[in-house]
């Protein structure tokens, strides 16, 4: 019996171990790709998960529930707090007045949001973060004269000290009225946005790990998220309501099917679970999700972040992960792109393979995986890997980094370390490398910049074709450097092979480097039709 057979009764889970069958074997350049369905995710409030929130029309006692982070109690300058028809409205006396209410705890990964009201006035609100042991604070703040919003500003205080001060006006562009200020935070950064009318626009952004590394597990634990104000003598302001959620972000990228150890694709409770990149801006800024879909339909869900511990005391936002699920040991366990090392003060860090693991399911919510580097020198990305029964050996497709990325297959005895190149690199460009079982015969395939996803043999990445994709995620001016994602499916399903591959169509008013793609695109693959 094969050593990676899975029992049927192992978390309820089915991994895809055949594809429908023709009398004649697949070859994958014959199918047909048909595009089905498309989305993008940009912060969809259906698919937040959330983490904190302030909710004004279900609080009943303010005080307990939100109590005050600066200043004193007893201050007659304290800005006054009521809950008047499900509004949350901050006023001031004769008096300036300032107040920062505590919402819940925080989380680098995760993203902010306060929706404002009606103002009168000169005033600002906005979103904090405060370090409860030392008073080091984050800011996010909407200015408002005369009761218009007029700019917004971005503040880091440490040790007393202003270290990072910025400022940009308020979009004119945005609908009057209501309207939610977001804070991304992207690890090593942070993204400003305003959303009105359902659409949110980049305001600005700013990188600061060179002052504060929010990747150290400590603040974690002690930095607070709360709502502040500051009001100028008779002034008002009113708020609609806050929140702390883990999101889809402003575009995903790098789809990866989770598989078992020989590359299968697991099925579990009926959907298709895969990682996806969701992007923040530059490369220090990602972070690697979970997604899954019922593959019968279009219902992507985000399910979760992963954040990877080397156990040095930072969290990193790596990403352009392969996870696969080994019933020997019981764990989790795959391989990630060290991308986090652009973003770590001083640049210390080198970018490379990793191997992760996690005893923890880690397809839901925030999860913890452990990582190490692989071993193999070079800025390489994208790893893909299967263990080979027959040839009882690991072997991992990735782009290895030479004057451009080209595929290279490398392998071991070992799934985390020991791996050495027995095939390529490929003379073409490269990315989003898979290996794939086409009806019994394994197959290697990646995209390009040669609008082309190539496919190669296995193991030795001899050239055997393109896949055929119809109306394929580019168009003449953009990106096509897309990754193929293609999955056997079981009889049963509408078609026997699915893709779900993304765009490059980058977030609207990023600088660059932008790296903020993309939709994602659902494909059927279909067998030829008989003469």
């Amino acid at each position: 019996m094969n050593r990676f057979l899975v029992p049927l009764l192992l978390l309820a889970t089915i991994f895809t171990t055949e594809s429908a069958r023709a009398e004649d074997p697949v070859h994958p350049g014959e199918l047909a790709f048909k595009r089905q369905a498309v989305r993008r995710m940009i912060f969809d409030a259906d698919q937040a998960i959330p983490l904190a929130s302030l909710r004004p029309a279900t609080v009943r006692d303010f005080d307990l529930m939100h109590p005050e982070l600066r200043g004193e109690k007893d201050d007659p300058s304290q800005t006054e707090w009521s809950i008047v028809e499900g509004l949350l409205i901050a006023t001031s006396g004769d008096v300036a007045s300032q107040s920062l209410r505590w919402v819940g705890g925080f989380n680098p990964f995760a993203t902010y949001d306060l929706s404002v009201g009606k103002c009168e006035g000169t005033v600002s609100t906005g979103i904090a973060f405060q370090d409860s042991s030392n008073g080091d604070l984050m800011s996010a703040r909407v200015h408002f004269r005369d009761g218009k919003a007029h700019r917004i500003t971005w503040d880091v205080e440490l040790d007393g000290g202003c270290v990072v001060s910025r400022e940009w006006p308020f979009p004119e562009e945005a609908a009057p009225g209501a309207f939610t200020l977001r804070v991304q935070m992207a690890v090593v950064g942070v993204n400003l946005l305003i959303e009105t009318a359902g659409e949110s626009r980049l305001v600005g952004f700013s990188d600061f790990s060179g002052h504060i590394d929010l990747r150290e597990k400590k603040h974690l634990r002690r930095y607070d998220f709360g709502v502040g104000v500051e009001l100028t003598p008779h002034s008002r302001v009113e708020i609609q309501g806050a929140g702390a959620a883990l999101t889809p972000g402003t575009g995903q990228a790098d789809i990866r099917a989770i598989t078992d150890p020989e590359g299968n694709a697991l099925i579990d409770e009926g959907r298709l679970w895969f990682t996806a990149t969701v992007r923040g801006r530059a490369l220090p800024n990602p972070m690697q999700a979970v997604f899954s879909l019922n593959p019968s339909v279009f219902d992507i869900r985000f399910e979760g972040l992963i954040a990877f511990d080397l156990g040095d005391g930072l969290l990193r936002n790596e990403h352009a992960s392969h996870l696969f699920h080994d019933p020997e040991s019981g764990e989790w366990r795959g391989w990630t792109t060290g991308f986090s090392a652009y973003g770590g003060e001083g640049g210390e860090d080198e970018k490379t393979i990793l191997a992760v693991s996690s005893t923890r399911d880690p397809r839901r919510g925030f999860s913890i995986m452990k990582a190490k580097p692989v071993g193999i020198d070079g800025a390489h990305e994208d790893p893909h890997g299967i263990y080979d029964s027959e040839a009882k050996k690991w072997r991992m497709l990735l782009c290895e980094k030479h004057e451009k990325f080209r595929a290279g297959m490398w392998e071991s005895d070992h799934w985390d370390r020991g791996f050495e190149r027995i095939a390529g690199p490929v003379p073409m460009d490269s990315t989003g490398t898979m290996i794939q079982n086409f009806d019994g015969t394994r197959y290697a395939l990646y995209g390009s910049a040669d609008r082309k996803v190539y496919l190669a043999t296995y193991p030795d990445l001899q050239p055997a074709g393109e896949l055929n994709i119809l109306l394929p995620p580019w168009r003449e001016g953009t990106g096509t450097r897309i990754w193929p994602n293609v999955i056997p499916l079981p009889e049963g399903y509408p078609s026997p092979f699915l893709a779900l591959m993304m765009d490059r169509v980058n977030f609207p008013g990023m600088p660059r480097p932008n790296w903020t793609y993309g939709a994602l695109y659902l494909y059927h693959g279909y067998l030829p039709e008989a003469d």
